[in-house]
């Protein structure tokens, strides 16, 4: 092989090597954006959360105010494919006042693809059914980030 052409080749891939470290370092910038969304009420909670892309939890907070009666906390997939993909996911069985919700689906729990990674089109539900007969305030917030 030519001299010209071997240094054309080495070029070309030292080029091929600074491109795919800079696409890696955009990925995990990405990957580290956290998006906010926050909800409160009073009573039942029968929210659903999502981004218009593929989406990954990274957290859920929530904090009651009323009477110290507990219920189940459900987190479950509402999926895009249909109800023959819905999933519960994850169940918190005690919570409410003096119970807040602090979770935070740790860096292991978050290869791409996992549980904690939803379709665009899917929706991460949470239920919880207020035992003080709508009296409860909450005041609820979800981390989403851009999933891989």
């Amino acid at each position: 092989m030519p001299a010209n052409m071997q240094n054309i080749l080495s070029a070309a891939q030292a080029g091929f090597a600074l491109l795919d470290a800079q696409a890696a370092v955009v990925l995990e910038r990405r990957r580290s954006v956290v998006m906010f969304q926050r909800v409160s009420g009073t009573g039942n909670i029968g929210q659903t959360f999502g981004l218009d892309r593929r989406f990954r939890l990274v957290c859920i907070r929530c904090h009651f105010t009323g009477s110290s009666n507990w219920a189940a906390f459900q987190l479950s997939l509402d999926s895009g494919a249909g109800s023959a993909y819905d999933a519960a996911l994850f169940t918190i069985t005690q919570a409410g006042p003096t119970r807040d919700v602090n979770l935070r689906i740790s860096g292991e729990d978050l290869p791409e693809p996992s549980a904690w990674t939803f379709e665009a089109a899917d929706r991460l539900r949470i239920d919880w059914t207020d035992p003080n007969s709508g009296s409860t305030n909450w005041g609820l917030e979800v981390g989403l980030a851009p999933a891989l």
